[in-house]
C-alpha cells in the first residue's frame, strides 16, 4: 500500500552491530539471509554513528539500507512511515518499540516509537508511522 506521507531520514555512520557484510544474494560469501539488519532500531552509539537499538534503549530510528562495514553510510528513518521487522505479534494501531533484537513489538514498559499500521506475525515486515 503506498502512503502519502514520505520518510524523512538522516544519515550516519554504521557500528559493528549493523554494519555487516552481507553481499549481493546468491554470490559467494553473501550472508544467507541476506537481509542484513535492514528494518530493525537503531539508536546513536557515539558520535555521528549508529547501531543496533536493544528492548531498553531509546531508538533513534529504523534502519533503511544495509551498510556492509563498519564506518558504512547507515541511513536512518526518523519521521514518517517505514518498514519495520516484527520481533512477535504486532496488532494494527499498537505503539511499538524495540525488543532484544532491534525488532518492533508491541511496546509495554519501554519508550515508544511508532504505530504498527498494519498487524503482523514474528518476522513479518509491516509499515510504522515514526514518531
Amino acid at each position: 500500500m503506498a502512503y502519502e506521507e514520505s520518510l524523512r531520514s538522516i544519515s550516519l555512520d554504521a557500528d559493528a552491530s549493523i554494519g555487516i557484510f552481507t553481499g549481493v544474494p546468491g554470490t559467494p560469501g553473501a550472508a544467507n539471509p541476506n537481509q542484513g539488519k535492514q528494518y530493525l532500531f537503531v539508536k546513536v552509539t557515539g558520535e555521528r554513528t549508529v547501531g543496533l537499538s536493544l528492548a531498553a534503549d531509546r531508538a533513534l530510528g529504523v534502519l533503511q539500507n544495509k551498510p556492509q562495514g563498519v564506518g558504512h553510510a547507515a541511513t536512518v528513518g526518523i519521521y514518517g512511515v517505514s518498514k519495520m521487522v516484527c520481533g512477535a505479534a504486532v496488532p494494527a494501531g499498537s505503539r511499538v518499540q524495540p525488543d532484544a533484537a532491534g525488532a518492533a513489538v508491541v511496546a509495554s514498559t519501554g519508550v515508544a516509537r511508532g504505530t504498527a499500521l498494519a498487524t503482523g506475525a514474528t518476522g513479518a515486515v509491516i509499515p510504522v508511522l515514526l514518531d
